[in-house]
């Protein structure tokens, strides 16, 4: 797995701009602690951490507000089973509407029931929805496309089945941090480009979306922040190896590299105004917004990489959930 330096912008420009005041000492006890930038050495340590944070059904259940379900079905042709964790509000009769989750992890780890899914959960709980969390294969062991099409087999699984089990497959949001933003922007690209299920709408939360790196806030934060300009070259490395950067990158794992972004569902993008993935989120808004079509721009002043799951008191923390839902729920309603 190889891995460049460091992104193109780094060093030539100005400091970063400040953290917010809350996120301001909780971001420096994060960092005491993770080593960081991510490295390929340092892969299975993320993956140790991740396992150490997995959810509980207990606490995935919450008192029985969730029925939950954890059920194996088919992977792409000639690819194992893939896991779906299917999360029914147990107090709502369906059909319900869904939110697809694709987790986080820098593509190397992370798993369906990681720590981030507690956020899914409460907005499910405000929406009166389910959750239906994918368990997708990790690079570098499993480098694209497998963890895309991995993910695009449960949504169809998902849109042919789901009405069995009281999920409305014509209500379905594709939401994912990070490495899950990634794709769940790639599946929106993917379902378009094959006639397949149509989403009602992608919530793309601090997504990493463009694998050549080479952004002003991916030099900027270089080594700033929870994920910084480096440790997003070594995601995209263990994804993509030495294709990483290059011709002929597919849009569906590097959705920055569609020649088209026309046809999408209403898109809901944020990133933080402290992170590497910065302009590549605010560059795919805006070109969402160039062929007509639908997306909201957050950019959290003083915000780091998925602040909000690590400080979720903080009043941009907050703040940032209330946006979700808030537009979400006009999705569903339009």
């Amino acid at each position: 797995m190889s891995v460049t330096t460091s992104p193109r912008h780094a060093g030539t420009q100005a400091p970063p701009p400040p953290f917010d005041t809350e996120l301001t000492g909780p971001i420096a006890r994060i960092l005491g602690e993770l080593p960081m930038p991510l490295t390929p050495r340092l892969i299975p340590d993320r993956r140790r951490r991740s396992a150490s944070g997995r959810l509980s059904d207990e606490r995935i259940r919450r008192s029985g507000t969730f029925r939950l379900e954890e059920r194996p079905v088919p992977g792409p042709a000639g690819a194992p089973a893939i896991t779906l964790l299917i999360c029914r509000p147990a107090a709502v009769r369906g059909p319900v509407p869904v939110i697809y989750h694709t987790h986080g992890g820098g593509m190397v780890a992370g798993s369906h029931r990681s720590t981030e899914l507690l956020g899914e959960l409460d907005r499910a709980q405000e929406l009166g929805a389910a959750v239906v969390s994918v368990d997708y294969r990790l690079a570098p062991e499993h480098p694209d496309p497998a963890p895309v099409e991995d993910c695009y087999a449960g949504l169809c699984w998902l849109a042919e089945h789901g009405g069995d089990l009281g999920l409305d497959p014509d209500r379905v949001f594709l939401s994912g941090n990070s490495a899950g933003g990634a794709l769940a922007a790639g599946l929106a690209l993917m379902a378009r480009d094959r006639s397949g299920p149509r989403p009602v709408g992608q919530v793309l939360q601090f997504p990493m979306l463009d694998d050549r790196c080479d952004t002003f806030s991916a030099g900027q934060m270089a080594r700033v922040g929870l994920w910084d300009g480096e440790s997003n070259l070594a995601g995209w490395s263990a994804l993509l190896g030495e294709r990483r950067g290059g011709p002929g990158v597919s849009c569906y794992a590097a959705p920055a590299r569609a020649d088209d972004v026309s046809g999408l569902p209403p898109a809901f993008i944020e990133v933080g105004s402290v992170e590497a993935l910065r302009d590549e989120g605010i560059a795919y808004a805006s070109r969402i917004w160039q062929t007509g079509g639908e997306a909201e721009l957050h950019v959290w002043s003083g915000a780091f990489h998925s602040f909000d799951e690590w400080v979720p008191d903080a009043v941009v923390s907050k703040a940032a959930h209330q946006a979700r839902v808030a537009w979400m729920r006009r999705v569903l309603a339009g």
